[in-house]
């Protein structure tokens, strides 16, 4: 009868860990610019959304729900405070540029417009709220 020593495991075939961490956050990054120029398409588009003839504001609301949501993601993807400014940067580029009027006289975001304007005021409010939580959240440690 033969005894078999412990043996370790080898090592698992693949990427390394920390390779394959960066891999998945770079990814991650990607998505929220790009996530971040989604919704600031779609909400210039529903700025003008108009109800009776009466503009009805979804955008500003979407603008709030959607910026929350980027920064919550932009954290848990790329594991770092500072990438709340992932989204924020885009949207922000895409909103000033939107305000902008183009050689032919086109405007996205016309100052008469109400909902452009609380939009832009309620999504920039959030990013900066996000981004002061961020600031001040407490490091997490594992113990162990």
């Amino acid at each position: 009868m033969t005894v078999v020593d412990d043996q370790t495991a080898p090592p698992p075939a693949g990427p390394p860990p920390r390779l394959l961490d960066l891999g998945v956050r770079v990814a991650g990054a990607i998505i929220v610019v790009v996530a971040g120029v989604l919704t600031g398409v779609l909400e210039l588009l529903l700025a003008t959304v108009r109800v009776g003839g009466y503009l009805i504001g979804v955008s500003a609301l979407i603008a709030v729900g959607a910026n929350i949501v980027l920064s919550w993601f932009a954290y848990e993807a790329v594991g770092r405070r500072w990438a709340v400014v992932l989204p924020a940067v885009p949207w922000f580029a895409l909103m000033a540029l939107a305000a902008v009027r183009t050689s032919e006289g086109d405007l996205l975001l016309a100052g008469d417009n109400w909902v452009g304007l609380a939009m832009i005021v309620a999504g920039a409010m959030t990013f900066a709220v996000m981004g002061f939580r961020q600031i001040l959240a407490p490091t997490h440690t594992l113990r162990g």
